[in-house]
């Protein structure tokens, strides 16, 4: 089953080659640029690595049906993709595997006009479908929404989605109604220029009040579900990843900290927190939904039993958004409430610590 999400993808779909309902249904088009300090590696060990659930055979046979492309020109295989290479390829997939149908789904739009719509994500909810999860998702909801708008096509790769966060994060999340406003805010999602801040209940008690962690990410060997931090240099695929951090409120022994992106990457923030010895609070992938900190008494480990009931989630939510309009230029910030389950668990952990006075 494919659980796989973003924060921030530097992977964008690319535009269909005909702009045709045909090509739509029948392929998958994806472009990538390779990472600045990414090593020379064949081309298909490098798209293997970013596509986790395509085989290698897979890649090899587009490869050898002239369906990639590297800056704009058919590649073979072992082609040695280097630093800023443009990879485009195209594969192949059953007619209608991912049509996104319009759903009736409840979804909370924060703005919208003629070029995007800002949706505040509820937990539990994919953005995208994909492998194991065919619809039901926010893409599904926001066709709905737009289903009296026959210029609207939910399954044209050039507009939708312009960034991702991860099925049990909530928050603020960011689509395109035209191709060029995609275009444009994909850009900025790209240079990096977007402002977003998430805050997050992590375990322990944080030493310092804030700081930068830097690391570089990439899959875990052991575990292709998650991904971990490499030294520098240590793995080709690994890309350079930065949060900054600044403490909210100390619970005891729990954190409620304010993450800023500098970098975007595939759950940077769970990675990172982990890395420094605070992982998401009821994080189950990396560990978070077991009692990381505190005491063995069976008052405490009820306390916490209860508060995984509350939140049953990672404890993640996607704040703030700031990003300049694709058409006015204007500067546009936006800041969302924390939704109800981060809200009464850490309501809990406040009396917790009060109780402990």
């Amino acid at each position: 089953m494919r659980e796989d999400y973003f924060d921030e993808i530097d992977e964008i779909e690319d535009d269909e080659p005909n702009g045709t309902e045909e090509g739509r249904k029948l392929f998958e088009h994806f472009r990538f640029v390779v990472d600045k300090g990414q090593a020379i590696t064949r081309v298909d060990k490098y798209l293997v690595n970013c596509m986790s659930n395509t085989s290698r055979n897979r890649i090899q046979e587009a490869a050898d049906s002239g369906n990639i492309l590297v800056n704009g020109k058919p590649v073979k295989s072992n082609y040695r993709a280097k630093p800023l290479d443009v990879i485009t390829i195209v594969l192949d997939y059953p007619p209608n595997e991912f049509q996104i149908i319009p759903q009736d789904i409840p979804i909370e739009i924060v703005y919208e006009d003629d070029d995007i719509i800002l949706v505040n994500k509820q937990p539990g909810l994919v953005v995208h479908p994909g492998f194991g999860n065919f619809d039901g998702t926010l893409l599904n909801a926001i066709a709905w929404h737009m289903k009296d708008h026959p210029e609207f096509d939910p399954n044209d790769s050039r507009i939708g989605l312009v960034h991702r966060i991860d099925k049990d994060t909530s928050g603020l999340i960011l689509v395109a109604k035209t191709e060029f406003a995609k275009a444009h805010l994909g850009k900025q999602f790209f240079d990096k220029t977007t402002h977003r801040r998430y805050q997050a209940l992590v375990w322990g008690n944080m030493k310092e009040d804030e700081g930068t962690i830097i690391g570089a990410l990439a899959r875990d060997p052991r575990d292709r579900l998650q991904f971990t931090v490499f030294p520098e240099g240590e793995n080709p695929f690994a890309k350079h990843a930065v949060t900054h951090y600044k403490v909210l409120e100390r619970l005891a022994y729990v954190t409620l900290v304010e993450c800023r992106l500098e970098t975007g990457r595939t759950h940077q923030i769970r990675v990172h927190m982990k890395h420094i010895g605070h992982t998401l609070f009821n994080d189950e992938r990396y560990g978070g939904h077991l009692i990381l900190k505190g005491t063995n008494t069976a008052m405490y480990k009820a306390f916490i039993k209860n508060c995984f009931f509350v939140c049953p989630r990672q404890a993640l939510h996607a704040k703030t958004l700031g990003f300049v309009h694709p058409r006015t230029g204007e500067y546009m910030h936006f800041d969302s409430e924390l939704p109800t389950d981060m809200r009464e668990l850490i309501e809990k952990w406040r009396n917790y610590v009060k109780n402990m006075e």
